[in-house]
């Protein structure tokens, strides 16, 4: 599979089908770069169309782009969070959840289905991102988009161990950068030598 343009280049542990779009909305803030691409309205609505999250006519202003990065944390909040979710964090998603209207259709089939509004503004987009969590909670893949251990990090990645206890979303860079500080303060409070590194 082709990777969509508005995946970042460096993802290493995409997330499959659509709840890649939750991971790449979480990703488009790089605390270890410092970057937002939600920052700026002009880079924000050009992401935005490509991911599809608002339509190809429609612009994001400062306070849609405000509402838009809340829910971005709130979404990293969820996949953070040990046990139930903080209640800023859940007051923030079912703000934007109130903000849209789902449309309800019926398949010729006779499957009543649920779906995002039509590409519009913000919460439009903000309301499919939810559905699209919606599915992943119900089937099992949810539990796998996990925000990375490093605190200076937080990147959204996709855990795909087998025992599903991945913490890094990079072994080589993050996960050696928090072992080795581990492994100082351990030394440091037993008051052994720091070590060289």
């Amino acid at each position: 599979m082709e990777t969509p343009a508005w995946v970042p280049a460096d993802e290493a542990k995409p997330a499959p089908d659509r709840l890649l779009l939750v991971q790449s909305f979480v990703n488009t803030r790089d605390a270890s770069l410092g970057t937002d691409l939600l920052a700026e309205p002009g880079a924000a609505a050009q992401w935005l169309r490509a991911a599809g999250l608002i339509g190809a006519a429609d612009a994001a202003s400062p306070d849609e782009l405000r509402v838009a990065r809340e829910a971005r944390e709130a979404i990293r909040a969820l996949i953070t969070a040990d046990g139930a979710p903080d209640k800023g964090d859940i007051g923030v998603l079912e703000t934007a959840a109130s903000a849209a209207r789902p449309r309800l259709s019926v398949s010729p089939d006779g499957i009543v289905q649920l779906a995002a509004p039509q590409p519009g503004g913000i919460a439009d987009g903000l309301a499919g991102l939810l559905l699209i969590i919606r599915d992943a909670q119900r089937d099992g893949t949810w539990d796998r988009l996990k925000a990375c251990g490093n605190p200076e990090c937080r990147w959204a990645f996709y855990d795909r161990s087998h025992s599903r206890r991945g913490t890094w979303c990079d072994m080589a860079a993050c996960g050696n950068v928090m072992k080795n500080r581990n492994l100082r303060a351990r030394r440091s409070a037993l008051g052994g030598p720091p070590s060289q590194g």
